[in-house]
């Protein structure tokens, strides 16, 4: 069987693939096709339009060690070494499109035997047409064995070759009409070509690739029609690129004897050069300035001019081996709530602030004393043979509470101070300043605004808080944090109305106050685990008792630590739908520091969680730093009477104004009202009076587990019956 095939103006016909119809016959007859296409020297392969091998003759299965049966069908690119695979559709085409030739002159390429070994070949090829469409007839001839015939030009190329390789520079050889002759690795590397490009042997391809990374491309040119002008000239100039890139780049011709056989091109990234040039340069002319800031820099606080942490460490250190040893003394401090003077005024007047601090503390000190800022609002003084620390200790404390004017404001700082002192017992620097910080925080938690010098007692608080951290970080871990539930009543409908959501902590036999842990939960950062615990079982527990009312709701406690999660609001709306509880049940109570956040994030997630019907509520109002008249600019819902106010409460016959502007402002805005803490007849009384919408407190109910919610909802019933019966309520 067999197909008629033309290349170019010529049919032949050729045996199909996988035909044996021509393997019979006689020694009398002429030779059948597929044995004049076997005995051809060269390798020869038929490869379709989608570059699948559909025919070779036996030189191709020498050549490439495969047989017939494992190439025929399969994609071309198996002989071919890697950097000469992607050209086959290019060549293709270009061969389809040049009207006036069927194939193009031979050039080479790498192709890979079956044992993975490489070799170099000529390559022809032309178009064949036939029944089946067309196809790409291609010669390989093996180039292993030629030699040249002219040793001058061998010894040239070899030469050359050698140098193409051997050098740093990319190298470029060009011969006398303008084709690429040969380059090197560097180039290819310096010029980022695609292998697979330069196996097309297009060069104007290539040359428009290199053109493209210049940013004046008609110079490049210029230069080049220039030195073909004229071949013996010579060259040598910069090309920048348009990354930032310089090279430098140099042009001479390429002799063979006395003849001009092509021209060289070598480049040189001389980019890091230039850089450190021009880096050089303006390190010289800066020098002088530079060496006289790192000179400030290296002891100074640059902000307020005091010492910074380096020099006071030095001096410490100095102070220690020195012959006053026995008499040093270190005060360290830092400035209360100094992050809300940030973040209502702005940093310009944190700044301006922190400046008037330094300045006051250096007139409480001798000069010799050092006074330094180790970094934000935190600042040490060292003081070596002092007749008494204590009265200087006294004196920052008097000299910081003196109010100072700030952008038109009055502040008045307040600071926490500790003072270590050595007493005749040899302690180290690093060990006399952990003695001024733990003392720093027990001013912090005495009330702040003081100073404390270092007890050896006071080392047990530090020890119990990091106790209490890990002991709360256990109770996490296996789950021993339990949810209660208070009953929070409504005076006018006479029943209770929500359950606020409170997490119990017992530990070794004991309840821990939620004042202790809560803070410690926020600093370890579990308050958003114990968060989320709470929610979680406070959703499934109270389903049932929120379905029977659609008017009924469910409060839970929310940090700031909690608000500053990207997905906070997200979360919480995924478990409310999880557990089957309508968002619109949901009451978030807050304290007004979350919206002293400069982050508008936490504002948007509440912002969020109020679009999809959850209320907010302020919790402790009347004990943050917002006025009255602030409380319409907050996105809440309803506001909790701090317990402080209502404990003022006590015969129900005081008169409380504070209280009636706190409910009246409240209503004025469309907010709800619940106090808290209500533990007598006489508070529920007064409120109630003031219309105060919801009452919480243990005249109702403590907080209770869920096994304790129809115990709570009793003793609530009680206490409400009781307060009807002395003409109370509805």
């Amino acid at each position: 069987m067999v197909s008629h095939v033309s290349a170019g103006d010529v049919t032949l016909p050729l045996p199909a693939p996988g035909s044996g119809s021509d393997s019979g016959a006689g020694s009398g007859s002429a030779p059948s096709h597929q044995a004049v296409f076997d005995s051809m020297p060269d390798a020869l392969l038929v490869v379709t339009e989608d570059g699948t091998i559909s025919l070779i003759n036996a030189a191709a299965e020498r050549m490439f060690g495969y047989t017939r049966e494992q190439l025929v069908g399969q994609d071309h690119r198996i002989i071919l070494a890697e950097g000469f695979r992607e050209g086959f559709h290019r060549l293709f085409n270009r061969l389809r499109s040049d009207a006036g030739a069927a194939h193009r002159p031979p050039f080479e390429a790498d192709g890979l035997h079956r044992d993975g070994t490489e070799f170099r070949g000529e390559v022809a090829c032309s178009l064949l047409h036939s029944d089946a469409g067309i196809s790409m007839t291609v010669s390989v001839r093996s180039t292993s064995h030629r030699e040249e015939a002219d040793a001058g030009l061998r010894e040239a190329m070899s030469l050359l070759s050698a140098t193409l390789e051997s050098t740093a520079d990319g190298i470029l050889v060009v011969s006398t009409d303008g084709q690429i002759a040969g380059v090197n690795d560097q180039f290819v590397s310096m010029w980022g070509i695609p292998r697979g490009l330069l196996a097309t042997h297009d060069d104007e391809a290539v040359m428009s690739f290199v053109l493209g990374q210049l940013t004046d491309r008609s110079r490049f040119l210029d230069k080049v029609h220039e030195l073909y002008a004229n071949p013996l000239a010579e060259s040598n100039d910069v090309l920048d690129f348009v990354d930032g890139r310089t090279f430098e780049r140099y042009s001479r011709p390429q002799k063979v004897g006395d003849q001009v056989v092509g021209r060289v091109w070598s480049f040189r990234d001389v980019t890091p050069r230039r850089i450190a040039q021009e880096q050089a340069k303006r390190a010289m002319t800066d020098l002088a300035e530079q060496a006289a800031q790192l000179k400030s820099l290296a002891f100074q606080d640059p902000l307020t001019g005091l010492a910074n942490r380096k020099l006071f460490n030095d001096q410490l250190a100095e102070a220690l081996r020195g012959e006053a040893c026995t008499a040093v003394d270190v005060l360290l401090l830092d400035l209360d709530d100094f992050k809300e003077v940030n973040d209502i005024l702005g940093h310009h007047a944190g700044d301006q602030m922190l400046i008037e601090v330094a300045r006051r503390l250096r007139t409480c000190v001798r000069p010799n004393d050092t006074v330094a800022r180790l970094g934000g609002d935190e600042f040490v003084v060292l003081l070596t043979e002092s007749p008494d620390p204590d009265a200087v200790a006294e004196s920052i404390v008097e000299s910081l509470n003196v109010p100072m004017w700030i952008d038109s404001t009055m502040l008045r700082p307040s600071l926490s101070l500790g003072l270590a002192s050595i007493v005749g017992d040899a302690i180290d620097a690093s060990e006399l300043l952990r003695r001024a910080d733990v003392s720093m925080y027990a001013a912090k938690a005495a009330g702040k605004n003081r100073y404390m010098r270092f007890q050896p007692e006071m080392m047990n608080a530090l020890v119990q808080r990091t106790d209490m951290e890990a002991g709360l970080r256990l109770a996490v871990d296996r789950g021993q944090v339990t949810v209660h539930y208070q009953p929070i009543i409504s005076p006018r409908l006479g029943e209770v109305v929500r359950f606020e959501a409170l997490a119990r902590w017992e530990r070794d036999g004991e309840w821990v106050p939620p004042a202790q842990f809560i803070p410690t939960a926020e600093r370890s950062g579990l308050i958003s685990e114990i968060g989320n615990h709470v929610m979680t079982h406070a959703f499934a527990q109270l389903r049932p008792w929120l379905a029977e009312d659609s008017a009924r709701s469910l409060a839970v406690n929310v940090s700031g630590v909690q608000l500053k999660e990207r997905d906070f609001a997200d979360g919480v709306l995924r478990l409310a739908e999880s557990s089957g509880m309508d968002p619109r049940q949901l009451v978030l109570e807050v304290t007004e520091s979350v919206f002293l956040d400069p982050d508008c994030h936490v504002i948007r997630q509440l912002g969020s969680l109020r679009e999809a019907g959850a209320s907010v509520a302020l919790d402790d109002f009347g004990t943050g730093y917002s006025s009255l008249g602030r409380l319409q600019d907050l996105p809440v819902d309803a506001v909790k009477i701090d317990r402080s106010f209502v404990s003022m409460v006590r015969t129900g016959a005081e008169k409380m104004p504070i209280l009636s502007s706190m409910i009246n402002m409240a209503h004025s805005l469309g907010l709800t009202v619940t106090a808290e803490g209500i533990e007598t007849s006489a508070q529920a009384a007064y409120l109630t009076d003031l219309d105060c919408d919801s009452l919480q407190g243990y005249l109702f109910s403590h907080a209770e587990p869920e096994s304790g919610l129809e115990m709570a909802l009793l003793r609530s019933a009680d206490a409400i019956d009781a307060l009807q019966g002395l003409g109370l309520g509805r």
